[in-house]
């Protein structure tokens, strides 16, 4: 794959249907790219960014895989309902949906918004529209799921179906600062609807949720000495996670090796180490 210095057993999910949101950068890129890498086709999702989405869907199509692009504001609650379905006109049979898309407020103009605006747009983004995508997603799958049993077909492994959100490890014990309280706020709000809708949705839908800890993306790039010595500090392998530690995991659990997995949220941080004092909140508070 380029940026990859392991081997993904092709096959995982052959003959899978994938939709990954956010997936121009970053974590979702990873993702995207990694299910691709495992033998599933996969839509594109990304709001603006269209030529940064078009070159990942680019790179899946030279592994032999369907690919395609999809451009939707998910601040927009019709234009999130949207978005489901072009996907259902794309492939008739979504098996995998992953909502990586979050709001960033942390670089470039959102930056320097207010505390309630940013808390405002996170909601939209982060919250709302991971609610809204996945109730609907998850419904389609369902009725799916039943109509194969109904008809008594064997449409692939159990567990085919499966539904993956992307919360944040600190959100259980909390980080001091704006950013902190914010991300907190939002991110723990995704991990128990998650659990809760993969009660709602059991047995024929597996829903999970991977909680990142300090992973390199394009805030870490240029995140001061401060943020790089402390989200060392705070892992127990001692080192910045990547996007492709968080793709892996998420490989897994949407594939039949993780049929079993439902209602969980996985830790992908390299072991957190809580630290006080010192790490209780970012410079000057922030």
């Amino acid at each position: 794959m380029g940026d990859r210095d392991d081997n993904v057993e092709f096959g995982w999910l052959a003959g899978r249907t994938a939709v990954v949101t956010g997936a121009s950068s970053g974590i979702g890129r990873a993702i995207a790219l990694e299910l691709a890498a495992a033998g599933a086709d996969v839509l594109i999702h990304a709001r603006a960014r269209g030529e940064s989405a078009r070159e990942v869907a680019d790179r899946v199509r030279s592994m032999g895989r369907r690919s395609g692009v999809v451009l939707v504001d998910l601040a927009d609650g019709d234009q999130y309902r949207e978005l489901v379905d072009e996907a259902w006109d794309w492939s008739a049979d979504v098996d995998i949906w992953v909502n990586n898309a979050g709001a960033d407020v942390l670089t470039g103009p959102r930056a320097d918004w207010s505390f309630e605006r940013k808390l405002e747009y996170l909601w939209q983004v982060d919250v709302r529209a991971t609610i809204g995508l996945s109730r609907l997603v998850g419904q389609r799958m369902r009725d799916r799921a039943r109509s194969e049993l109904a008809r008594g077909l064997k449409d692939g492994p159990p567990g085919r179906y499966c539904l993956l959100n992307l919360g944040w490890d600190q959100a259980e014990q909390g980080m001091g600062g704006d950013s902190g309280e914010m991300f907190a706020a939002v991110k723990a709000a995704v991990m128990a609807f998650t659990k809760s809708l993969a009660r709602s949705l059991a047995p024929h839908v597996r829903v999970n949720c991977l909680a990142p800890g300090w992973i390199r993306t394009a805030w870490g790039e240029t995140a001061s000495a401060y943020w790089q010595e402390r989200a060392r500090d705070e892992c127990l392998l001692g080192r910045w996670g990547t996007p492709e530690d968080v793709a892996r995991a998420a490989r897994f659990l949407a594939s039949s090796a993780a049929d079993f997995v439902t209602g969980q949220v996985w830790h992908v941080n390299g072991g957190h180490r809580a630290r006080g004092g010192e790490w209780a909140t970012g410079p000057d508070g922030e």
